[in-house]
């Protein structure tokens, strides 16, 4: 599934203009991808909306994150510790914060891999704030094992 939202990004989502669903599902079908991968990547990607919902929220609340049980058996180490990075720099809201947990524990795999945290950070901070702004941070998930860019 991740393919296609990588598919996804790269031919779409970057320029925010994009087909309908099922006119996307048509395109997706024909560069090759499974009929039930492209179902279940439109569904997981519908959760998007839902990110819109708290963009009136002031991106200097602060808190600390603390992780259920459940959610640190399911989220790397790695990608608990880059929503945390994200969260410090003051890249997500608490909404957006929530928002990629939750669509990271939506995955099917059973501990999900920075890898992909990282990329919902990137599909979250590309709906909330641009394309241009997610620029840095599409080079962060890109390019693995390199430290995380200081910003300031």
């Amino acid at each position: 599934m991740f393919d296609i939202i990588e598919y996804l990004y790269d031919n779409y989502l970057v320029d925010d203009h994009y087909p309908d669903a099922q006119a996307l599902a048509l395109k997706l079908s024909a560069a090759g991808f499974e009929q039930d991968e492209i179902e279940q990547a439109l569904t997981w990607l519908d959760g998007l909306t839902q990110l819109g919902a708290g963009e009136h929220e002031d991106f200097d609340q602060t808190g600390l994150r603390v992780y259920s049980d459940h959610e640190i058996a399911r989220l790397s180490a790695e990608g608990r510790g880059f929503i945390t990075y994200l969260d410090n720099a003051g890249l997500l809201s608490p909404h957006a914060r929530e928002w990629v947990v939750e669509r990271a524990l939506a995955l099917e795999e059973r501990e999900v891999p920075a890898e992909k945290i990282k990329w919902i950070a990137l599909l979250a901070l590309w709906k909330l704030r641009g394309a241009l702004e997610a620029l840095w941070l599409e080079d962060l998930v890109r390019d693995e094992g390199e430290d995380p860019a200081t910003l300031h």
